[in-house]
């Protein structure tokens, strides 16, 4: 009788230490792999190990013309090529993403700007391939027509017969309402691109702590529907409190600026990783960088090399 206690307690120590190293296993990524979805931009893939944790909800802080919109029409053009020619996937992605999954669909949505204005500057600025795979391959959601609807703005300006289908303003719903309704309808297993927050945030129709709200609340459902949100948002359009909220709310940052030389008329732009918890620790310090980063008719947006952050 003496013996089983002593029995008792091993089994009890065994069974602990199983589950000590389940919990090992699980911190290590062995129970539990990430699913992550490609940027589209190779390099940056390389960079980020096969590409972003799904359910990520990201803003592209930037000055303006610093790369956010090269990054996202980069992005997309080449993810939605690789959907079309799965034989390039290798080519355009790069075999790093091998292990990643595509998006289901990728949506482009707007408040001021049309589908035909995009695919005209990406027409003029990239090789067709990139314009061909836009335009048969994405889906565009422009919400014009609710965003000027109580401005100066004539109907007549933000209404045109080709784009009915996503012009049409629900009169009896906000903006917001309308833009979470085509999350509940699209975002699962998908990549939305909201271009911009800044049109939100300079809008009177909508107050900041509410835009701030849908964001917490977005960044919560964005884990159910395991895509990949990218949301533009231009620097100093806002005080530093309300960006910092609107950073606080999302999972990741990701920041383009422009950089001068010094005794030179030069300028660079650059792209870094300001915050993403799921993402920096697993970065070699060697690439906790800013990176240098150039736009190419031909490759789209490209990092050229890495400057180390001290």
């Amino acid at each position: 009788m003496s013996g089983m206690p002593l029995f008792s307690k091993r089994n009890i120590s065994i069974s602990r230490t199983n589950e000590i190293n389940k919990a090992i296993n699980d911190m290590n990524g062995v129970a539990h792999p990430v699913k992550k979805i490609p940027t589209g931009v190779a390099d940056f893939d390389s960079i980020v190990k096969g590409g972003l944790p799904a359910g990520s909800v990201m803003i592209l802080l930037g000055d303006v013309g610093a790369g956010q919109h090269e990054y996202v029409y980069t992005s997309a053009a080449k993810l939605a090529i690789v959907k079309q020619n799965p034989q390039l996937r290798g080519f355009y992605i790069g075999q790093v993403c091998d292990g990643a999954a595509l998006p289901e669909r990728i949506c482009y949505v707007t408040f001021c700007r049309s589908r035909s204005d995009i695919l005209q500057e990406v027409s003029a600025s990239f090789n067709f391939e990139y314009y061909e795979a836009l335009r048969d391959d994405i889906l565009f959601k422009d919400f014009s027509s609710d965003y000027f609807r109580h401005s100066i703005v004539p109907q007549s300006w933000t209404d045109h017969e080709r784009d009915k289908l996503f012009t049409q303003p629900a009169e009896n719903r906000s903006l917001l309402e309308a833009l979470i309704d085509f999350f509940d309808a699209n975002a699962q297993d998908s990549i939305i691109i909201i271009d911009s927050l800044t049109d939100l945030i300079i809008s009177k129709l909508i107050d900041i702590n509410e835009l701030v709200t849908t964001i917490k609340g977005l960044q919560r459902a964005s884990k159910r529907w395991q895509g990949l949100i990218y949301l533009l948002l231009t620097k100093d359009v806002m005080d530093a409190k309300e960006q910092q909220m609107l950073i606080d709310s999302v999972d990741g940052v990701i920041v383009f600026e422009w950089s001068k030389y010094l005794r030179s008329s030069k300028r660079q732009r650059y792209m870094y990783i300001e915050k993403f918890m799921s993402v920096l620790p697993h970065l070699d310090r060697d690439r906790i960088a800013r990176f240098p980063i150039m736009v190419s008719a031909h490759s789209g947006l490209v990092v050229v090399n890495i400057e180390r952050i001290a």
